[in-house]
């Protein structure tokens, strides 16, 4: 997906920005970068940091790079932040979004101007660099900066650093967060709530959908005002969200603890212990457990000091081998046990598949599998989440496909989506049986945006249940 931080100081921000931005590691592992802005101009450094994180290949720069405006940003594809020159000055721009219509947009952009633009080795163009040209058909970077959340279709968050200060824009329906932060003689704007807490900040405001600010070391000044819509994404409290990060003042652990909670108050299973996949899936554990009784442990550890997060890798079977090679087992707390296991989610199934099948070679006599959310059936149309091309990558879809045959209607597809019903049933069985669990009962839509405790319409949960 993404993350940023952004620094507007009196003093050097450089330190500020680096480890801020380094908070945000968890967010993406492919690609990093901070640009600064100070008594010697723009200066920027972008590394990839597939191999190694962010602090080991900003080290240089860090010790290098000078200035009292910054942003950074923690990439899952794209090269960034950008440094660009035209008729609004020069500034440098990072974007956490997706962008659906591109093709759409570079056609209006070379009917209307004579623009170019640069190919990254893929043969995509950078969505920053295009976010950046639709900001520069305007006359105000304002202006711009609005149109090119109103073309996009999909969602896009915008941090724009020019020499008089940083502006921040959150995406039109607050798909994603914005937090402003204060301390005496500077100001920072990120995506996690944490990022600045041991940097000395304290939390100013969160922007509301769609509202753009700009900010110096002294002043936040809102430019538009938030709209009264919101669909902020629920898998980031789920998953994405780093535990003590907390979204529209909702905290992401307490709300796994909850997710955890309801999934044990709807629950039968007799079981030795409780467990989560490391690291996704034990705070939903813990909530299970308090809730239940059945006590928690940890049967299986994940090592992590040499291994990048597992889900991050382009090749699958790449993803597949990490996630393998990185769980250990705790025998004594394995043989003859029969586990309730909970994760995140099930989006593939390969790798829960094989973490099954790695604990019953451990010795373990029943798996029942309990995913802290329902069954992803959409892919998800504002972030990216995944490189997947395809819907027919998600378990449920295969299966539905086998079922019900390739061409599946809207209507079939909510059947499949709504608990209560047999094609559910139907569906959850046949995956059961596909991943050799021993049970297997899904978190419910309605009991977890309970979880979250927040206005159901101000959530997204487009990639569960279609609905925009």
């Amino acid at each position: 997906m993404g993350g940023f931080f952004s620094v507007a100081s009196h003093e050097d921000c450089v330190f500020d920005l680096f480890f801020g931005t380094d908070y945000h590691s968890h967010l993406g592992t492919r690609r990093g970068g901070m640009a600064v802005y100070g008594e010697k101009g723009f200066d920027r450094a972008i590394h990839n940091i597939e191999n190694a994180p962010f602090r080991t290949k900003f080290e240089k720069d860090f010790h290098e790079m000078k200035g009292y405006y910054g942003i950074g940003c923690i990439s899952d594809y794209e090269p960034q932040p950008l440094i660009v020159r035209s008729h609004h000055g020069t500034f440098a721009i990072t974007t956490v979004g997706k962008i659906n219509n591109t093709e759409e947009i570079c056609d209006k952009i070379f009917t209307d101007t004579n623009a170019h633009f640069l190919e990254m080795s893929g043969g995509d163009i950078n969505p920053t660099e295009l976010v950046a040209a639709i900001i520069n058909q305007k006359k105000h970077l304002v202006e711009g900066i609005q149109y090119a959340q109103e073309l996009i279709d999909g969602s896009m968050t915008i941090l724009l650093l020019t020499p008089k200060g940083i502006y921040a824009a959150r995406d039109k329906m607050g798909r994603t967060p914005v937090v402003i932060a204060k301390k005496d003689g500077a100001f920072c704007a990120c995506f996690e709530s944490f990022a600045f807490l041991n940097l000395g900040y304290q939390e100013y405001k969160e922007l509301g959908p769609g509202e753009i600010v700009v900010f110096d070391a002294d002043h936040v000044q809102t430019l538009v005002q938030p709209g009264k819509k919101m669909k902020i994404c629920t898998f980031l409290w789920v998953y994405y969200g780093y535990p003590s990060s907390s979204y529209e003042g909702i905290s992401v652990e307490k709300m796994r603890y909850n997710c955890g909670s309801a999934l044990a108050k709807r629950d039968s299973v007799e079981a030795d212990i409780v467990a989560g996949v490391p690291d996704s899936g034990t705070a939903h554990a813990v909530g299970y457990a308090n809730e239940s009784g059945v006590p928690f442990s940890r049967p299986f550890i994940k090592y992590t000091p040499t291994w990048p997060r597992s889900f991050m890798p382009t090749i699958q079977e790449k993803r597949n081998l990490i996630a393998k090679m990185k769980m250990l087992p705790v025998h004594d707390l394995i043989k003859d046990q029969s586990i309730i296991l909970i994760d995140d989610s099930i989006v593939r199934g390969t790798q829960l598949r094989e973490t099954a099948e790695f604990l019953y070679q451990s010795g373990v006599k029943e798996v029942h599998i309990r995913p802290a959310c329902p069954p992803l059936l959409y892919g998800c149309k504002y972030l990216n989440f995944s490189r997947s091309a395809s819907e027919m990558d998600l378990i449920t879809r295969r299966v539905i496909a086998r079922l019900e045959g390739e061409n599946v209607s809207e209507e079939t597809l909510k059947k499949y989506a709504d608990p209560d019903t047999k094609e559910y049933e139907t569906m959850v069985e046949e995956i059961r049986k596909e991943m050799n669990f021993t049970t297997l009962r899904y978190h419910r839509l309605d009991d977890m945006i309970e979880s979250v405790g927040i206005d159901p319409e101000c959530l997204c949960t487009y990639c569960w249940n279609g609905e925009e």
